[in-house]
C-alpha cells in the first residue's frame, strides 16, 4: 500500500531536496519527494507530494508535520488521494459542440477583399442595383 501525503503552504522555494531533508529532521523516513511545478515558468506551485517508508505509520507522519513551520509557513499536510482519471484528448467526454467560425467582420467600405462590408457586391449578387 501506497503511504503518500498531500504537503501544502510549501515556501515557493523548495526545493524536493530541502522538503525531504525537512521531513528527515522530525524522524519520518522519505522515500520519495515531488515538488509540483508551473509547466510554463517551472517555478513551484506551493504544494508538493511526499511519500515515506511502509514501515511507518502515516497517521503519526501526518500529525507530526501538519501545522509545523518552514521557512516561516505552517505547512498543511494530510492523506494523498488517488488521482482521478482524466478524459482522455481524444475521448468522447470533451465534446465541444459550436463556437469557432470567428474571423473578419468588415464593417467599412474598403477596396480590400473584404465583401462582407461591400453593400455594393451583396446587392448585385441579388440582382439590385
Amino acid at each position: 500500500m501506497e503511504k503518500k501525503m498531500y504537503v501544502g503552504n510549501c515556501p515557493f522555494h523548495a526545493t524536493e531536496q530541502s522538503l525531504g531533508q525537512f521531513f528527515q529532521s522530525l524522524g519520518i523516513e522519505v522515500k520519495n519527494v515531488k515538488v509540483i511545478t508551473d509547466r510554463e515558468t517551472g517555478r513551484s506551485r506551493g504544494f508538493a507530494f511526499v511519500e515515506i517508508e511502509e514501515s511507518q505509520d502515516i497517521e503519526e507522519a501526518i500529525n507530526l508535520v501538519n501545522g509545523k513551520e518552514m521557512e516561516g509557513r505552517a505547512l498543511k499536510v494530510s492523506e494523498a488521494r488517488q488521482q482521478q482519471p482524466r478524459p482522455s484528448f481524444q475521448g468522447k467526454e470533451r465534446k465541444f459542440n459550436g463556437g469557432g467560425g470567428g474571423g473578419p467582420r468588415g464593417g467599412g467600405r474598403s477596396s480590400s477583399n473584404n465583401h462582407r462590408g461591400d453593400r455594393d457586391h451583396r446587392s448585385n449578387k441579388r440582382g439590385h442595383n
